[in-house]
This record gives C-alpha cells, sequence and structure tokens, in this order.
C-alpha cells in the first residue's frame, strides 16, 4: 500500500495567531518526526494550507486568517516543508476542495492517507470525507491530530471512524510498521508518462 503523509493547516495563524490553540503545540514534534521518518521511507509529504481571499464565505464564520501571501498563511518554522515535500493552498475545510489534491494522489498511486494537523472535527473531517467519497483509505493519527478541546478531538476521531471507516492508530504505531518487512514503500524515481519524476517536487498553488 502506498500512502501519503498530510499535515494540515499547521500554519502561524492555526498555531499562534488568531485561531491559535495550545493544544496545537503537543502535536508538533509528534508531526515533525512523523514527517522525518515518512521522507525517509520514500513517501510523500504533502502541505494542505488554508490561504484565504477577501471572498471567502469561510471568514464570515471564523473571521480572517491565513490570507494568502501574508505571514499567517506560512507553516510554522518547526515543519517547514523540505526539498520532495508538497505544498497546496485550500481555500475552505476540505483538502481536496478545488485544491488539485486528487490528481497529485493519483499521479503517485496513492491508495491511503495519513491525517495529521489542525482541526480533528473540522478541516481532517471534511478532508477525510472527500476522500471517502474517492476511494482513499484514511488512517487518523490520533497524537498528530488536535483540536479546540479534547471533546472536539474525540469527537473527531470518533466520527471519522464511524462515517468513513478511517483506521486510527498513534505515531508510535506509524513509525513500527513503516520499519517493517511487511510494509511497502512506493518505488524510488517513479516513470511517468515515460519520464523519470524528479526528486525534489515543486510547490503547488490551488
Amino acid at each position: 500500500m502506498v500512502d501519503a503523509l498530510l499535515i494540515i493547516d499547521m500554519l502561524e495563524d492555526f498555531v499562534r495567531g488568531p485561531l491559535k490553540t495550545e493544544r496545537a503545540l503537543p502535536i508538533i514534534p509528534t508531526i515533525e518526526q512523523l514527517a522525518d521518518a515518512a521522507r525517509s521511507q520514500g513517501l510523500q509529504v504533502i502541505y494542505m494550507n488554508d490561504a484565504h481571499l477577501p471572498v471567502d464565505f469561510e471568514l464570515a464564520r471564523w473571521g480572517p486568517h491565513a490570507m494568502r501571501g501574508t505571514p499567517g498563511a506560512q507553516v510554522i518554522p518547526e515543519l517547514r516543508p523540505r526539498g520532495g515535500d508538497l505544498a497546496l493552498e485550500k481555500r475552505t475545510y476540505s483538502s481536496f476542495y478545488q485544491t488539485g489534491l486528487d490528481d497529485v494522489l493519483k499521479k503517485l498511486e496513492v491508495k491511503r492517507i495519513l491525517l495529521t494537523g489542525l482541526h480533528t472535527n473540522i478541516c481532517a473531517r471534511h478532508t477525510a470525507a472527500d476522500a471517502f467519497f474517492r476511494g482513499y483509505q484514511t488512517t487518523a493519527v490520533s497524537d498528530g491530530l488536535n483540536a479546540f478541546s479534547e471533546k472536539d478531538h474525540a469527537d473527531g476521531l470518533e466520527y471519522l471512524k464511524f462515517a468513513y471507516g478511517a483506521d486510527v492508530t498513534d505515531a508510535a504505531a506509524l513509525l513500527k510498521a513503516w520499519t517493517g518487512e511487511a510494509y511497502r514503500t512506493p518505488a524510488q524515481g517513479r516513470k511517468v508518462h515515460g519520464e523519470e519524476e524528479p526528486g525534489v517536487r515543486p510547490h503547488v498553488h490551488a
């Protein structure tokens, strides 16, 4: 099975800005470790980042946040993308809505997405919904996700399991699986349309 690690909205405005939550802080080192391990296994790391425009309807609910081109829309320094990672912009909750993510995953032959970031019951939930509708398997990393409250987080995980058949695991279990003999990593330098894909993938905009 080919996996991709999604890091959702680990941005300045979500961690330290107008929508900040202290509950984001404990998951930072967990996501950092998972991203490093995923890269070492040849798995694609994909950042899904809010990049709002002034006309976006979501701003009426949450106020201005993560506005495209502003410092608040930048990934926090602890988790900045590295060479080979992808960064896609989104303008609403779902990582799939008008972002090109589905095309990217199909090109990479990804079958399962691993969800980390913010928030378990909002952006992760809507991302899992669209993944389900498109036939992807979803795994929620319980200690790599969080929300405004423990109840929001726990309810979010339960909903992912109930509605979309998502697996829920923790970072330790994933890290162990990635070093086991039974785990298959995608082929390096996969050919697309007869040509080798470059080792470093470009930043991709919505």
